[in-house]
């Protein structure tokens, strides 16, 4: 049987699409202007003479990449599309030339394609005898069906509409983990007031904390039905949005047969059901009235729709709610997962979530074996209950973790340090104080990293009520799109197991670092920032006494930025910035995250000195701005003077252009007048004579060298312990100067911090001491008087400088 030459044109186009936009390259009979104007944001005008196909997808190619060129804007990468992706690419144009068959053909077409679909995913996904809507949005399902029970629980709601609905108020409930702004568009898209929304808390005995509340939950629809209210529908997750967790089906399913509820379940977990072997809890859910899908995420199909299965015998009230429909092109929804699950076939689809569920216990199995990381707790504080021995409780405990962790392709974890450890040395009294606001700041940073080091993991960075900020892992929303393998997963667990160190010794040295700087005080000031992801922040304390309080502000700023310019500019493994972009502190230095060998004291010496040495400078440069002043307006009076003496003597005619020089040839005049000296250091004006006398300047005082701060051993850092290392360091007292690098440079870029990594030796000759202050040695002179002319003949004097 031929193709439909149409058909096969539809495809080609296709992949010549796919082809262009994804390498890019510009075909070269493209006018130049046109590929010009297609890099332009501006609206043009609509060409007379039209493009062709090329063109056009060129222009479409610049739009997406090339937008934001001129920009300093990390490179955006495009979905991983797959075979798969491109049988679902390829579903959305042929749904829009099917749409152009003939009515009856057309029917017959829709039809098949959507009872395929419908039977392929209630087999896949363990649904028996239900039926499916397919839809955009992933909340559109969920309205359909509380459509369906409304019209189902009011007989006259058909003909009545809302009014019927005040006689007994419908009530819809769900989990307090469930997806945030779900209830509320709920009630929007009904039209029912927010007081029809019940939010059922989590406060489970025993088991997770983001398990719906069972016993709660049975006491509020008691009230609600003794007020005179309607239990309509329930909605309960099998893998919460946040931690992955699942709700208790098979007890919140005879809830909901007890008070003829209808229940509704969806979550990522829903995926597993595809898989040969099902926990019981997740197995439950195949005992609900409805549940929704979105195979397009589990298997990285592009814009493919999401499906809800439900059971209902009367078709008559489904088309009323909307999730039948007469119009054979709506059904052309589900054509690119038709195309999409029979590319890929029943082992393909079972072969990716297996595999996704795969990189979940390897990474939770690696996560176990590191200190310091605690995955989500599965399991609440037991609380004894009446009626029940403790090895009941026990073994419902032990039952509920391992559901759990078996049931959920979501791995959770954090960062979290014991406050016994919280300082190497000192006391740990009031690191308590916001511990869980520290804890969650280091969570948020290590998430970032992991992001920015691992981008194929697809990890990210939550939220939670309970554990506060966590870093999650969902390869079954991820996976399939990024193409993670179990490579990527190894380099995740390796990443972290290189920055945990990092936050450790940061950690435990927060405390230290806080009394260093309280022991340097009044000239340092601890600053309390509770979301800093690092050793603390820092701010140095001029002396202001007798200022105004602008004239004080000005001078805080201006000495904080520049000590922070010069921290930066140290040989140092330590991240010196203003901290966060939108924080509430200002004029202050932000230490990051420091390994376990950073001599704190030495750290906090060194930043009070070059406060010190800056604020000092400062007021040098003050001093000497008022002492040149004076000495200009000095200068000016006495080349005023010398140049009416020199008028004096030499007489009108040697003023004279021609008659001068002629005259000065003739008779030679030697001239009483010297010259003057600018003396910077005592601010004065002297005479040059005894320079032009000597020939020499006289009175200079010698080069006297300013002492390093810290004379390092040759390879080693700033700001390290002596041994700490492999190597021995010695010190000197003094750290207010640091050393010039002669090896690797620059301090490590924000944001990303390692381990310090081996560095190569360095001759100490090469060391060389960086000053760090503006410091005056040797009188600077300037002369102000004006060039004399020399005899011939006579040797040329030194100027004076």
């Amino acid at each position: 049987m031929m193709l439909d030459r149409t058909l096969a044109q539809v495809g080609r186009n296709l992949s010549d699409a796919m082809r262009i936009l994804g390498d890019g390259q510009r075909d070269p009979e493209a006018g130049e202007e046109r590929w010009r104007l297609g890099r332009t944001s501006i609206p043009g005008p609509l060409q007379g003479d039209g493009q062709d196909v090329a063109a056009i997808l060129h222009l479409v190619h610049n739009l997406i990449h090339d937008e934001d060129e001129g920009e300093d804007k990390p490179s955006q990468q495009m979905q991983n599309v797959g075979e798969q992706g491109h049988m679902a690419l390829l579903g959305h144009s042929l749904a829009a030339y099917i749409s152009v068959l003939d009515r009856e053909r057309l029917r017959k077409l829709t039809t098949r394609i959507l009872s395929d679909t419908t039977l392929w995913l209630c087999r896949l996904f363990r649904y028996e005898n239900g039926s499916a809507y397919f839809h955009e949005d992933d909340r559109d399902g969920l309205v359909k069906v509380c459509r369906l029970v409304i019209n189902a629980r009011y007989e006259e709601y058909a003909s009545e509409g809302y009014a019927v609905l005040s006689s007994k108020q419908p009530i819809i409930y769900q989990s307090a983990s469930g997806r945030p702004g779900l209830g509320q568009h709920l009630c929007s898209q009904l039209g029912l007031p927010l007081s029809s929304l019940c939010t059922v808390p989590c406060n489970t005995v025993f088991g997770s904390q983001h398990q719906m509340d069972v016993a709660l939950l049975d006491t509020l629809i008691k009230e609600d039905i003794e007020a005179g209210k309607l239990p309509l529908l329930l909605i309960v997750n099998a893998g919460t949005p946040g931690a992955g967790h699942t709700d208790k089906l098979a007890r919140l399913k005879d809830v909901c047969d007890q008070y003829s509820m209808w229940l509704h379940v969806e979550g990522v977990n829903l995926a597993t059901l595809a898989l040969a072997q099902v926990t019981s809890a997740i197995m439950a859910a195949t005992r609900s009235d409805s549940m929704t899908l979105t195979p397009g995420q589990w298997l990285g199909l592009p814009a493919v729709t999401a499906v809800t299965l439900y059971r209902h015998e009367d078709p008559a009230l489904s088309l009323a709610a909307g999730l039948t429909c007469s119009q054979p092109v709506a059904r052309l929804r589900a054509l690119p997962l038709w195309l999409s699950l029979q590319y890929l076939g029943h082992n393909g689809i079972v072969q990716k979530i297996r595999h996704a569920t795969a990189l979940s216990q390897q990474l939770l199995q690696k996560l176990k074996a590191m200190t310091s990381i605690k995955t989500s707790g599965v399991a609440s504080p037991i609380r004894p209950i009446s009626g029940a021995s403790l090895r009941d409780v026990l073994g419902s405990l032990l039952l509920s973790i391992v559901e759990d962790e078996l049931s959920s392709p979501v791995v959770l974890f954090k960062f979290s340090q014991e406050t016994s450890a919280a300082s190497s040395g000192g006391s740990v009294e009031g690191y308590c104080e916001g511990e869980r606001e520290v804890q969650d700041a280091f969570n948020r940073w290590l998430g970032e990293q992991l992001v920015q080091l691992v981008p194929s993991s697809g990890v990210d960075v939550v939220e939670l009520e309970d554990e506060g900020t966590c870093v999650r892992f969902s390869p079954l929303l991820t996976a399939a799109v990024l193409g993670t393998q179990q490579e990527n997963v190894e380099e995740l667990a390796e990443k972290l197991t290189q920055l945990l160190p990092v936050m450790c010794s940061t950690m435990g040295l927060r405390q230290d670092f806080r009394e260093e700087i309280h022991r340097h005080s009044p000239s340092l000031t601890y600053i309390q920032d509770l979301s800093w992801p690092g050793l603390g922040a820092v701010r140095y304390e001029p002396q202001t006494e007798g200022m105004d309080e602008s004239r004080r502000k000005q001078q805080l700023e201006k000495i904080n930025a520049e000590l922070l310019k010069k921290l930066q500019d140290l040989d140092a493994d330590i991240v010196f910035s203003t901290g966060p972009e939108f924080g509430t502190e200002e004029h202050c230095v932000f230490v990051g995250m420091v390994t376990e060998d950073v001599d704190v004291s030495e750290l906090v010496e060194t930043v009070a000195a070059l406060g010190r040495d800056i604020e000092e400078s400062g007021r040098l440069l003050e001093n000497m701005t008022e002492v040149v002043r004076r000495g200009i307006l000095e200068a000016e009076q006495q080349l005023q003077l010398a140049n009416e003496e020199k008028l004096m003597e030499e007489g009108m005619l040697r003023q004279l252009p021609l008659v001068g020089s002629v005259l000065n040839w003739f008779s030679p005049f030697q001239s009483s007048i010297k010259g003057r000296t600018f003396n910077l250091a005592a601010g004065s004006l002297d005479s040059t004579e005894g320079t032009y006398s000597t020939k020499a300047q006289t009175g200079r005082p010698s080069l006297q060298e300013t002492p390093t701060s810290s004379k390092k051993l040759p390879g080693q850092r700033l700001f390290r312990r002596s041994g700490a290392g492999s190597e021995s360091f010695s010190e000197t007292s003094s750290v207010g100067q640091a050393e010039e690098p002669t090896g690797r440079g620059g301090s490590t870029p924000s944001g990303s911090v390692h381990p310090p990594a081996e560095e190569t030796a360095h001759t100490a000759g090469d060391e060389e001491s960086r000053e760090s202050s503006l410091q005056v040695h040797t009188p600077v002179e300037e002369e102000v008087t004006s060039e004399e002319r020399q005899p011939e003949g006579q040797e040329a004097e030194p100027s004076g400088t």
